[in-house]
């Protein structure tokens, strides 16, 4: 099995299909509950988390050998990860099921990304190719 990670993405100030009373609201969480509710029973759910908007993020750099922080997101952009899973799957196809699970149930958009092999980084080193 390999690991991805499904993000889920928002537009700041722009959310279609946003829970907009409680009664919405109530049935979103039902939606997620049930997804991951599904995932744990299949053994597919890892890890996974829903994240305070850009405002609350710390950007932190390194530059000639000085570490800087910053107060909001590193990117400078509109959109912004709403929140993630970190799923085992057998295969990129099965990831995209559990994405599109994801993506019905939470109403957003969801990138779906591989992870190296499992592991230490540093035995997860590949070779650039040559240009």
């Amino acid at each position: 099995m390999s690991h991805y990670l499904l993000s889920t993405y928002t537009v700041e100030g722009q959310v279609p299909g946003a829970p907009e009373t409680a009664e919405e609201m109530k049935e979103f969480m039902e939606r997620v509950a049930a997804l991951e509710t599904e995932m744990e029973a299949s053994g597919t759910f890892v890890f996974g988390g829903g994240l305070h908007g850009p405002d609350a993020a710390t950007a932190v750099r390194v530059a000639k050998s000085e570490l800087t922080m910053a107060e909001g997101p590193l990117a400078e952009s509109n959109e912004h990860i709403a929140g993630f899973y970190i799923i085992n799957a057998d295969d990129l196809d099965a990831a995209l099921v559990w994405a599109g699970k994801a993506a019905e149930a939470t109403n957003h958009p969801i990138e779906v990304r591989p992870f190296f092999a499992t592991g230490r980084i540093a035995d997860q080193v590949h070779e650039i190719p040559a240009t």
